[in-house]
């Protein structure tokens, strides 16, 4: 898992937690943040993938 990975699962789990916590406690601000950093942690998972596309396309390339 390289650092871009490692920051979308972060990112999803900190986001799934305010969310949930913001629909426990009534908090729509909370709710929103945490769909926010939700979002973040997706952002970060398609950035990692691009990444491991390209470093994938270069690999078939050397050989």
């Amino acid at each position: 898992m390289d650092r871009e990975h490692a920051k979308g699962v972060a990112d999803k789990a900190k986001g799934s937690i305010k969310e949930g916590a913001g629909k426990l406690t009534g908090d729509k601000d909370l709710q929103m943040e945490g769909k926010t950093d939700k979002a973040k942690g997706a952002v970060h998972n398609a950035a990692g993938d691009v990444k491991d596309a390209a470093r994938d396309a270069a690999d078939a390339m050397e050989k």
